[in-house]
């Protein structure tokens, strides 16, 4: 028994690899037998004994993982869900309805956010640890609502890392990789990281760790150039090449805003402006330059104040409904804990600039509109086509000759007016005329639990098998109105400060029955938002453990996601929609007067056939049409909410050799948080509506964050299979995630995102040699639907090898890793619109191993 209840304890989570357990000395032992979980539950709690699933990984997992950090080694984990909108930032999700900025998965860095405020999520790990600093990762996969509150509807991460008083002295690590290997768009390129980390005992009582990470190298690049626009001109017969109003994917300055209907030769055609591709607007220069310092003070045995101070700025790309270049990009965390046996309490602040940031959509239409605005771009060509048509030129001919006279001193990429250009929109804090992203924003997050039988009420614990813990929260988000991205909308004061806040709390209830082997959990939670009323979280969990070896749960639970600040209050114009937030102050008589865009634009398209091919007059056209037109149904913002259900089992055998963890799930989501295009005419009479929805210079669209009006059921599951033998670590695990829609579909839902199926498969052994271990691992998903502002389809299924060597040199506390993510160099997209991933090959050196 006690053989595999130490293995166990090391290997539960995921494939944690471990040492063969007659290798394990009485110290590891202890150490081992003590490993506890403590985000499933906020508490002190065996892994095995999880009222909910979730999946922790350890340094020795990290340590014998082909990827090359350990914030890319959580992809393979069970039921985790990894994207990859830049090679410095990536998303984490699990079950699905996942996007490039995940404000419904949380992640904590020692229990505390460390999301960009603006954003509404983190910047992958560009605020966290290092891989030196790193001792563990506890990822839950699903609703953690009633325990933390907002934006955990689809789980959280939290990072824990080393205690200076029990990891002390200096640790040193160099990465250096080669990517871009037979990349078409980019030269081989190197990546380097230098990492370092200083701990110190002072006193008994006092202790300190400092560090240090500066990485640098040359982002993946997005070039996909399939078409979005592909049937624009299709009444006409220009296709492919010959559309004038194409739309590849990774080129902007050519999307809806920057296209006209114009007449041509008594035919209507759609025509585009040229735009420019991402690779002319963006500099995929990556860099990374983080720190963070932290005072540990023992006030006495198992009492402990801690200052911890996180500072990161950053180069690299984003993307939301656009992608961004995010640069001398500023974020910062203050944060104090109290943590005793019964007691933790936290406060602490995050602060973001976004520097010289700016939109790559912005970007590229405002240096086409730079040099020349609209109306003389398209006047310029019309007079070329009707010339080149009165020469004898076929009308695709015509179209072409007519785009390079309107693009007569169009500023070409490489050039001094080029550059100079895209210095200045770089700048101007205005998406209509500029492409700055200029966001100052901060939040303080102060939150508190007592564990009410640890000491004031023990013998409930010891006579009646009762936990009571109790808690609460609040966090208040400071916006500074920058004039373009927040604007106050209170009368009076666009410039003043807004504070959008929410207050929570929760009680937790355990208790065991039948001499321990059925554990009942139950825990209500309350969240207040200034804006919203008051919503009820509720989760109630068993766990029946027959022997040490077998466990079983099942839990129900709620949860709700309020708005974020971008949600909430943005106001952007962008390329030509202004964006709004769903909250009454911000949109408030759109909603009311606003048209489907979606209806405008097949009312549109039904109008240019008509005209084109049946011979109709516009205005005969568009009283035949008009009835296509549908008002919008949708209305101010709500919170999310996902009612959760999920059973599980871990279970134990062959004497502790062989661990299983399956886990099955279902969520029923409504109102979706979301984002529906709709358009205003200028006109409030009503047989004018149609003629102005007609034309775009006499309408105003918007794009306003709203909820989907439909019910979504997803449902899923995941198997984990560890098997140890004289200190080899075989891992396999699968995960499966279906969406349901309902019958109401409205299409504003959210993208699922996911693949229905997703393999890994990994072996390791630390020591293979004496001293040198290896390890591979094969990671497969299936092809899945991608949706988003910036574009629909799908997203190849696609497989990576990750292989790495390691020797260690003892003598001097010094290791080397050789290894290779993409082992195979096949470049895949990991979704639309963002770049193309090619392989890693990297050499890792560290020294000072603790």
């Amino acid at each position: 028994m006690t053989r595999y209840l130490i293995i166990v304890s090391g290997f539960v989570s995921v494939g944690v690899y471990g040492q063969d357990a007659s290798n394990i000395q009485k110290d590891t032992t202890v150490k081992i037998l003590s490993e506890v979980t403590v985000s499933a539950s906020r508490t002190r709690e065996s892994l095995l004994r999880s009222p909910v699933s979730i999946q922790k990984a350890g340094e020795q997992y990290f340590r014998m993982s082909a990827a090359p950090s350990f914030y890319d080694a959580l992809e393979h984990l069970q039921g985790v869900q990894l994207i990859t909108p830049s090679l410095g930032f990536k998303v984490l999700n699990a079950r699905g309805f996942a996007n490039t900025t995940n404000v419904r998965f949380a992640q904590l860095v020692d229990g505390m956010d460390v999301a960009s405020p603006h954003i509404g999520g983190p910047i992958a790990n560009a605020l966290g640890p290092s891989d030196l600093d790193v001792t563990n990762v506890e990822i839950l996969p699903g609703v953690a609502s009633a325990l933390y509150g907002m934006n955990t509807v689809n789980g959280l991460a939290n990072i824990s890392t080393k205690n200076p008083f029990t990891s002390e002295g200096l640790s040193i690590q160099q990465k250096t990789a080669l990517t871009h290997l037979s990349d078409a768009n980019s030269a081989v390129k190197a990546y380097t990281e230098t990492s370092i980390r200083w701990a110190k005992v002072i006193s008994p009582k006092l202790a300190f760790k400092i560090n240090g990470t500066f990485n640098q190298g040359y982002d993946w690049v997005a070039n996909d150039h399939r078409e979005l626009n592909g049937q624009a001109n299709a009444s006409t017969g220009l296709l492919g090449k010959d559309n004038p109003a194409r739309d590849p994917l990774s080129s902007y300055g050519n999307e809806s805003s920057d296209r006209r209907t114009i007449s041509l030769g008594g035919r209507n055609y759609v025509v585009a402006r040229t735009g420019y591709d991402e690779k002319d607007v963006v500099d995929y220069d990556l860099r990374n330059i983080k720190a963070d310092a932290g005072i540990y003070y023992q006030l006495k045995p198992g009492m402990t104040l801690t200052y911890l101070y996180h500072i990161a700025l950053l180069d690299n790309v984003y993307q939301r409904a656009n992608r961004f270049r995010l640069e001398d990009y500023l974020v910062q965390q203050h944060g104090i804990q109290f943590q005793s046996s019964s007691l933790q309490l936290k406060v602490y602040l995050n602060r973001e600039n976004t520097g010289n940031s700016y939109n790559l959509r912005s970007m590229a239409e405002n240096i086409d509109r730079n040099y020349k605005p609209d109306n003389q771009w398209y006047a310029d060509y019309t007079a070329a086509f009707n010339t080149a048509t009165g020469a004898g030129a076929t009308v695709a001919d015509a179209h072409r000759q007519g785009r390079v006279a309107a693009d007569a001193g169009r500023p070409l990429p490489g050039t001094e007016a080029f550059s100079n250009s895209l210095t200045k929109l770089a700048q101007i804090n205005n998406w209509d005329i500029g492409a700055a992203l200029k966001v100052k924003a901060s939040f303080i997050h102060a939150e508190g639990q007592v564990d009410l039988t640890q000491d004031l009420l023990s013998s409930l614990k010891e006579k009646a098998g009762l936990q009571i813990l109790v808690g609460s929260d609040h966090r208040t988000y400071i916006i500074e109105p920058d004039g373009n991205y927040f604007i106050n909308p209170e009368a009076g004061k666009e410039y003043t400060n807004i504070h959008y806040a929410k207050t929570g709390g929760f009680v937790s209830v355990t208790k065991t029955l039948l001499n321990g082997e059925l554990k009942l959990g139950a825990i209500l939670r309350g969240d207040k938002n200034d804006y919203f009323d008051l919503m009820i979280t509720p989760r109630f969990t068993a766990v029946y453990s027959p022997v040490n070896t077998q466990h079983f749960r099942a839990s129900y639970q709620s949860g709700y996601r309020y708005p974020s600040i971008f949600e909430a209050y943005s106001n952007v114009n962008s390329g030509g929609v202004k964006r709004v937030g769903g909250l009454p102050a911000m949109s408030q008589g759109i909603f009311e007067k606003a048209w489907l865009a979606s209806s405008i634009t097949t009312f549109q398209q039904a109008v240019l056939t008509d005209v084109n091919s049946a011979g109709l007059t516009q205005n005969q056209a568009i009283e035949k049409n008009k009835g296509l037109l549908k008002k919008n149904p949708y209305t101010y913002i709500k919170a999310e909410h996902v009612k959760s259900m999920e059973i599980g089992y871990k279970g134990i055998f062959d004497d502790g050799r062989f661990f299983i963890d399956a886990e099955a799930y279902l969520n029923k989501y409504k109102n979706f948080i979301a984002q529906a295009n709709m358009n205003v005419p200028n006109t409030g009479v009503a047989d004018s509506i149609p003629y102005a929805l007609y034309n775009k210079s006499k309408q105003s669209p918007y794009r306003m964050w709203t909820n989907s009006q439909t019910e979504v059921n997803n449902y899923g599951g995941s198997l984990g299979l560890t098997y140890t033998e004289k200190g080899y670590v075989a891992n396999a695990n699968v995960t499966y995630a279906k969406l349901k829609m309902s019958d109401k579909e409205d299409g504003l839902e959210d993208g699922f995102n996911t693949p229905s199926w997703t393999l890994n498969v990994s072996l390791a052994k630390e020591r293979i040699l004496k001293h040198a271990g290896a390890g591979i691992s094969w990671k497969w998903q299936s092809s899945y639907y991608w949706q988003s502002f910036l574009v629909n389809g799908d997203v190849d299924a696609y497989s990576t090898v990750e292989a790495q060597v390691t020797y260690l040199f003892d003598k001097i506390n010094c290791k080397a890793k050789l290894g290779a993510s993409n082992l195979l160099n096949k470049y895949y997209y990991s979704f639309l619109g963002g770049p193309s991933i090619g392989g890693m090959y990297y050499l890792t050196v560290t020294y000072g191993i603790r």
